[in-house]
């Protein structure tokens, strides 16, 4: 990249205005690069993880899950949370098992996203799983309710394209299925 040094705010403070269990939202007082000050609003968040999980016949495991704040039922890839000191792999381990009662053979790291850089430092770390064997049941959250199915790669891109799938963690990772060093 080139030198972007004169694009650079820099934090004169810090200010935590909210603390909940999984959000922190932060005020900052910033120095902009022409020397003047502003504010600066975002969220904390401890970052996540989306599995692409691959079945043996070529469709990927697809959860549908109802999401508050919009208050509908969307439909997206497995992901989750990662937690404190935990391995981004761990995480995805864990919650592919969690969420599907899939545990796979083959995992491959193949990208990070951020899904809201104007106004939160959330990541989202992009993992495929290969060589998936259903291991029992879900063991989901005691406050956590989803439906899992399968998809084609080509139909859930064409539910992309129709407004089906409009998540952006699941249509960032869905993309990567075009990278040649993904193999599907």
């Amino acid at each position: 990249m080139s030198n972007d040094t004169h694009l650079i705010e820099t934090t004169i403070q810090t200010e935590r205005v909210f603390e909940g269990a999984l959000l922190k939202v932060n005020r900052d007082e910033v120095m902009l690069p022409n020397g003047k000050t502003s504010i600066r609003e975002y969220i904390t968040h401890p970052g996540a993880v989306v599995i692409v999980a691959i079945l043996d016949n070529g469709n990927l495991l697809f959860e549908r899950q109802f999401r508050y704040p919009l208050k509908k039922v969307f439909l997206e890839l497995p992901a989750g949370k990662i937690d404190a000191g935990e391995e981004i792999l761990d995480t995805a381990k864990r919650e592919l098992l969690e969420e599907t009662g899939y545990v796979a053979n083959d995992w491959r790291y193949i990208g990070v996203m951020h899904p809201c850089i104007g106004y939160a430092d959330e990541r989202i770390e992009i993992f495929t799983a290969h060589g998936l064997n259903l291991a029992g049941e879900k063991q989901l959250d005691h406050n956590e309710f989803l439906d899992v199915i399968e998809l084609s790669p080509g139909d859930a891109k064409k539910s992309v394209w129709s407004g089906q799938i409009t998540d952006g963690k699941t249509i960032a990772a869905l993309y990567w299925l075009d990278n040649p060093a993904v193999s599907v």
